[in-house]
């Protein structure tokens, strides 16, 4: 009876050691070159990390791509030069249309665009729902009230890369045509840890 107790216990640390304790959500977007971690910021940013989640949990990113970089080489000249690597489902699944997130500006979340942040693309506020990208080096004009968006709303920041920035910057420096990857780079999928 005392080894049977002893068993318990040793299971029980074990499968509590092997869970995550993450005071924020984690999601790992898989690739076949390796996987990137990322950490949600839900207090800052509750309806863009909801939005998020809930397509994450629905599997729209399944076989989704990072698919566009900017970089210095492909944008106009004069513009504010920016560098980001972007994804989502636009590339793979273009007839999957959702309705828009609430926008969240960096003014009301606190949150910047830093190395490694995780942000939503948009065109009008409250369009965006999909499409992210990852900040490479701290790009202030994305912020509320920065010059990359004639709106000045900015995008709507969201979280932050914590493992995986070495692959970040590996498909960013991925040859472009355009500002389109030639080869874009698979997400196998994005899960919660």
């Amino acid at each position: 009876m005392r080894y049977l107790y002893l068993l318990i216990i040793i299971s029980c640390c074990c499968f509590s050691c092997s869970n995550h304790k993450y005071k924020n959500p984690h999601v790992e977007i898989e690739t076949k070159f390796g996987d990137i971690e990322v950490e949600l910021y839900p207090d800052n940013a509750p309806k863009t990390v909801a939005a998020f989640l809930s397509y994450v949990d629905s599997g729209y990113y399944k076989n989704a791509s990072f698919y566009r970089a900017l970089n210095d080489d492909n944008q106009t000249m004069g513009n504010t030069e920016t560098a980001l690597i972007q994804g989502g489902i636009w590339k793979t699944k273009p007839d999957l249309h959702l309705p828009g997130i609430p926008h969240e500006s960096t003014q009301q979340t606190k949150l910047t665009h830093k190395n490694g942040t995780i942000s939503m693309a948009r065109l009008a506020p409250g369009t965006a729902n999909t499409e992210f990208f990852i900040c490479i080096g701290d790009q202030k004009g994305f912020d509320y009230g920065g010059s990359n968006n004639p709106d000045g709303q900015g995008y709507a920041a969201f979280g932050q890369v914590v493992k995986g920035m070495d692959l970040i910057n590996q498909f960013y420096t991925k040859p472009t045509n355009d500002d389109q990857l030639k080869q874009p780079v698979e997400i196998l999928n994005i899960t919660r840890l």
